[in-house]
C-alpha cells in the first residue's frame, strides 16, 4: 500500500492542456515561434508585409500573373522561332517519303 500512496496523478486540468495543445506549453510555444519565423522568412521572400497584408497579398498575385504571362510569351517565341525551321523541314520529308499512287 505505500507504493499506491506515493504515486501521484497529474492534474486533470494539465492533462487536459496538455492534450489540448499537442504537448507540453512549453514546448508547443518553442515550436510556434520558430515555425512562425520560419513562415515569417518564406512569407518575406514572397515579398508580404505583415502590416499591409491585403495589398502585399494583391501585390504577389499580381506579379505571379504577370510573370506567368511573361513565360507563355518567352515559350511563344522561342516556339515560332523553332516553328520556322522544323515544319518546313517535316513537310518536305512527308512528302519525299509519301507512297507513290500508281
Amino acid at each position: 500500500m505505500p507504493n499506491e500512496m506515493q504515486r501521484t496523478e497529474p492534474p486533470v486540468a494539465n492533462d487536459s492542456v496538455t492534450k489540448f495543445l499537442g504537448g507540453s506549453p512549453l514546448a508547443v510555444l518553442v515550436r510556434l515561434i520558430l515555425v512562425s519565423v520560419l513562415v515569417g522568412v518564406v512569407l518575406a521572400a514572397l515579398g508580404l508585409d505583415p502590416f499591409d497584408i491585403v495589398r502585399s497579398i494583391e501585390r504577389l498575385i499580381r506579379s505571379i500573373w504577370n510573370m506567368g504571362f511573361d513565360a507563355v510569351r518567352w515559350l511563344w517565341r522561342y516556339f515560332l522561332l523553332g516553328a520556322v525551321i522544323v515544319i518546313p523541314i517535316w513537310i518536305i520529308i512527308r512528302l519525299v517519303n509519301a507512297p507513290r499512287g500508281r
